[in-house]
C-alpha cells in the first residue's frame, strides 16, 4: 500500500512539472472591426488549424424558432460569394484538409485543418463566408430537411435520445437553456428566408467573430493575411441580443417520468450549479471525477461492481457561460426499477458529503484531473479549440496556462463542500425514463 502511494504521488509531482514547463505562446489582438484574433506558433508538424467560433448559440435564439444557431451549423457549409454551392467542404479536403463545425448552448465554432502552405486558402475561405454566405431559399430547405433528418436519428430514434431535451427543459423554467441546441424541426419549418438572414447579420458579424489561428505559421506572415483578408469587412452596428433574465433559484425538488422506446429504466438527477470558471466550478469538476471518473469511481464500484443496480453511471458537468447543471445518470439493470435506482444513487451522493476523501483517492483524482487537461491540449485542434473558448466565454484566453492551477488547487474540503451545497434535494429536478407501454 504505501509502495502504491508512493508511485502515485511521484505520477502527480511528475505530471505537474511537465505542465508547469510547457506553458502556451500565443498572440491575441483586436482588428478596428473588432474581429477579435489569436496566434499560437507550434512548428512540430507542418500543419495549421483555422478556426472561427462565433459567440451565439441556443441560448441566443427566440424561444419561437428555436434551433436557428445548429442550423447555421449546417448553412455557412452551402457556400459564398466565391465559393460555388456545395463546394466548400470539397475544396478543403481537395487542399488535403479537414473541416467541421459544432453548436453549444453558449457559442458555434467552426475548424479547418490544413496543410501550413494552405494556410491562406483557409483564411480567405472564412473571410468569404463572413461576409457573403449563401442565404437562400435553395440552401435553407436544402438544410431544413438535412436538421430534421439528423434530429430523427440522433435525438427521437435513440433510446434515451430526449434525455437532455427533457432534463434542461424541467430545470429551467426561464432562462434560454431550456432548450437544447437541435432544437424544433417545428420552428426551423415555420421560418422565413427573412428571419435566417436577420440572424445571419447579427450574429455573423466581425465584432462577434474571434479568429483563432494555430500550427505551422510565420506571425508576421499570417497577421497581413488576416489583415488583407478580415479587415475591410464592415463592424456591424445592429445589437447582438444577449440574455436579460436570470433563473430564479429552485426551493423545491421537481419530478418527472418519460416513457420512451427502451428495455431499461433510467434516473437522471440534475442538480444546479454556478457557471463554468467561477470558483466552486473547479471543485465541482473534481466532484464528478470522483463520482464517475472510471472504473473505479465511486458511483461505478457502487451501483455497477458492487451493488449491480445500474449497468451503467454517469456523472456529468455541464456548466455554462451562465448558471448550468450537475447531472447523475444511471441505467437500470434487469429487475431494477426506478425508485430502487434512485436511492440508490442518494446514497452515494450522502456518503460524498459525510465521509472523507482518503488521501490515496485524492491523489488518484487528481492525477486523473491533470492527465485529463494536458491531454485536452496535446493536439493542435484542442489548443485551438481552448484558447477560443477561454476568450469567447471566460473572458480570459490566458486560463490556458492557468486553469490546471485552479484545477489543482481544490481542496478535499472544497469538494465536500461543493456536494453539500449544490447536491441537494430542493436545488434538484429527477426524471425516470421508463419503457412505454409497462
Amino acid at each position: 500500500m504505501k509502495r502504491l502511494l508512493l508511485s502515485t504521488l511521484l505520477l502527480g509531482a511528475g505530471l505537474t512539472a511537465a505542465a508547469q514547463s510547457n506553458k502556451i505562446a500565443f498572440t491575441e489582438y483586436d482588428l478596428p472591426n473588432g474581429l477579435h484574433v489569436i496566434l499560437h506558433q507550434d512548428k512540430t508538424t507542418p500543419t495549421v488549424a483555422v478556426t472561427m467560433m462565433y459567440h451565439v448559440g441556443s441560448k441566443n435564439e427566440d424561444p419561437r424558432r428555436t434551433g436557428f444557431a445548429h442550423f447555421f451549423e449546417h448553412l455557412m457549409f452551402e457556400g459564398s460569394e466565391n465559393v460555388a454551392r456545395g463546394k466548400y467542404i470539397n475544396m478543403v479536403q481537395s487542399a488535403g484538409g479537414a473541416v467541421n463545425a459544432n453548436t453549444s448552448f453558449d457559442r458555434t465554432y467552426y475548424y479547418q485543418i490544413l496543410p501550413s502552405n494552405q494556410l491562406a486558402l483557409g483564411l480567405w475561405m472564412e473571410a468569404d463566408r463572413l461576409k457573403s454566405a449563401k442565404i437562400d431559399e435553395q440552401g435553407v430547405e436544402t438544410q431544413r430537411q438535412v436538421v430534421k433528418e439528423e434530429k430523427k436519428q440522433r435525438i427521437d430514434n435513440q433510446p434515451y435520445g430526449t434525455l437532455l431535451e427533457n432534463t434542461f427543459s424541467t430545470a429551467y423554467s426561464v432562462f434560454p437553456y431550456r432548450w437544447t441546441p437541435i432544437g424544433s424541426a417545428q420552428y426551423i419549418d415555420q421560418a422565413s428566408l427573412p428571419e435566417f438572414m436577420n440572424f445571419y447579420k447579427t450574429y455573423y458579424v466581425p465584432n462577434n467573430a474571434t479568429l483563432t489561428i494555430a500550427g505551422d505559421l510565420d506571425v508576421n506572415q499570417t497577421k497581413a493575411w488576416v489583415e488583407q483578408y478580415f479587415g475591410s469587412i464592415p463592424k456591424s452596428n445592429i445589437p447582438i441580443i444577449r440574455p436579460s433574465v436570470t433563473e430564479p433559484a429552485q426551493m423545491e425538488e421537481g419530478r418527472r417520468v418519460i416513457f420512451d422506446n427502451i428495455q431499461l429504466p433510467a434516473v437522471i438527477q440534475a442538480y444546479h450549479i454556478p457557471a463554468q470558471g467561477t470558483p466552486d466550478s473547479y471543485a465541482i469538476n473534481l466532484l464528478t471525477t470522483l463520482l464517475s471518473g472510471g472504473q473505479s469511481s465511486r458511483l461505478n464500484k457502487a451501483l455497477v461492481d458492487n451493488q449491480q443496480k445500474a449497468v451503467q453511471v454517469a456523472s456529468i458537468p455541464m456548466p455554462l457561460e451562465h448558471p448550468g447543471l450537475f447531472i447523475n445518470l444511471a441505467i437500470a439493470n434487469m429487475g431494477v426499477d426506478a425508485q430502487e435506482l434512485e436511492r440508490a444513487l442518494d446514497t452515494e451522493i450522502e456518503r460524498v458529503k459525510t465521509e472523507p476523501i482518503t488521501d490515496q483517492e485524492f491523489q488518484k483524482l487528481r492525477n486523473k484531473i491533470e492527465t485529463e487537461y494536458i491531454n485536452s491540449i496535446s493536439t493542435l485542434e484542442g489548443r485551438t479549440e481552448k484558447l477560443a473558448s477561454y476568450h469567447v466565454l471566460y473572458k480570459d484566453t490566458n486560463l490556458i496556462n492557468t486553469e490546471l492551477d485552479k484545477l489543482l488547487a481544490v481542496t478535499k474540503e472544497d469538494i465536500q463542500r461543493v456536494a453539500n451545497q449544490y447536491l441537494t434535494k430542493e436545488n434538484r429536478v429527477v426524471l425516470h425514463y421508463l419503457p412505454r407501454g409497462r
